[in-house]
């Protein structure tokens, strides 16, 4: 696919990056020439200097036969007129936008063919607030990622020494809960992925991300590791876009406190707020620090000490952008582990007589190296992948990546003969 990136920052080196390995023909804008020379140093990428809203920059780029456009510049409106301009001089036909002030995104009126052309809209603090709220739900989860609308949840959890499920087969830890059929979908040792077989032990220090029905989260996770007291008081430092947003969204389950050090910013926020202003650091006693980090280089520095949980809104970002570039039907992509490994949501259209996988068994189904399915989403229910369960029209199949380049042969295994119109 030929796709255009206007904007070399943090998500839109690391989209060109995982686009171009994915063997797709990307096209890469900015006005820092520097930074352009340095990713296409190291990258298969073609660049263009200039501003990427301006018709003849985007010429040059080849807007004319290019597929897709994605703008991800720090700036809103430089980001919407590039989609407005792709739309109009080039009929470009698909257009992504990172829009991060609410001022526009709460006016859907505002993307539409009429306005501004814009048929994706990716809100980094919208991503932001639901991936911590997430975390604030599940006390002792490191990451938490939703499928089919919630449905299914993938969780991730440390496993510390002297804990349930350190020593123990996964057959066994299975057996401990017969009212709640889960799955282990991906473990990581040492900062390298594993995929868990029956017989696969937990050791102390293991990432372990298991997947099950919503309903049965809090029973597994209290299976597999001491349960943390739910939180009752929530400190928020920083009341920005994301702060703010995080605070009127879970206000009326916690009790909230924001510290801001602009007054007028504060003021905005007393309006807006139930709660007053404070400030606690996790060497004041706070039992769970979650912070954001700039530079995802810095993730896993700082995670672990005085830092409980470090988030990355550029990766969060990532997985979203991922999700509408990817080919096959997919409505998720999530990455796990800073990238280290990717889950996907999938849905299997077609039927036996066009699809690879539709009216087969998930022990039939040949999947690439590396690949795992954890679980597969059919209307309400949720069926946690056993070898023996078929897969129906219009299902929703949740895998997991250890090794990102199988990607577009899991893109292959879901596209449909020439027989399904």
């Amino acid at each position: 696919m030929k796709i255009i990136i206007v904007g070399a920052g943090q998500v839109g080196g690391t989209l060109a990056e995982h686009l171009a390995s994915e063997r797709n023909d990307i096209t890469l804008i900015d006005k820092d020439s520097n930074r352009l020379r340095e990713l296409q140093d190291r990258l298969d990428i073609g660049t263009v200097a200039g501003h990427g809203s301006h018709p003849g920059v985007l010429a040059r780029a080849g807007a004319e036969d290019a597929e897709m456009l994605i703008a991800v510049t720090d700036s809103d409106e430089i980001n919407m007129v590039a989609c407005q301009v792709a739309h109009s001089m080039f009929r470009t036909p698909t257009r992504i936008a990172r829009i991060r002030s609410h001022a526009y995104t709460q006016h859907a009126s505002l993307f539409s063919k009429e306005a501004f052309p814009i048929d994706v809209i990716i809100s980094p603090e919208n991503l932001v607030t639901n991936a911590i709220e997430r975390l604030i739900e599940y006390p002792g989860a490191v990451q938490v990622l939703d499928f089919a609308d919630g449905k299914a949840q993938l969780v991730g959890m440390k496993a510390y020494h002297g804990g349930p499920m350190v020593g123990q087969q996964l057959t066994e830890i299975r057996k401990r809960m017969p009212n709640a059929d889960t799955r282990v979908a991906a473990i990581f040792r040492r900062n390298r992925p594993i995929l868990p077989e029956g017989n696969t032990v937990i050791e102390a220090d293991d990432d372990v991300f298991f997947i099950a029905a919503r309903e049965h989260i809090r029973q597994v996770m209290s299976e597999l590791r001491r349960i943390d007291k739910p939180y009752k008081r929530v400190m928020i430092a920083g009341g920005g876009n994301i702060g703010m947003r995080l605070a009127e969204t879970i206000e009326s389950r916690y009790a909230v406190k924001v510290i801001e050090m602009h007054p007028e910013r504060c003021k905005l926020l007393s309006e807006r707020l139930q709660h007053g202003i404070a400030l606690l650091a996790k060497r004041l006693g706070a039992s769970k620090v979650i912070t954001l980090i700039g530079n995802p280089a810095y993730v896993d520095l700082v995670q672990g000490v005085d830092i409980d949980i470090a988030i990355s809104p550029q990766q969060v970002t990532i997985g979203s952008l991922l999700t509408h570039v990817r080919r096959g039907h997919m409505t998720n992509v999530y990455r796990l582990r800073r990238g280290a490994a990717e889950a996907l949501e999938i849905v299997a259209h077609g039927d036996a007589s066009n699809s690879k996988v539709v009216g087969k068994t998930l022990g039939d189904i040949r999947l690439p190296e590396g690949v795992t399915i954890g679980a597969i989403v059919r209307g309400n229910e949720v069926l946690i992948a056993h070898r023996h369960v078929k897969v129906q029209t219009d299902d929703h199949v949740i895998m997991f990546l250890v090794d990102k380049s199988r990607t577009r042969e899991v893109e292959k295994l879901f596209q449909l003969g020439f027989g399904f119109f």
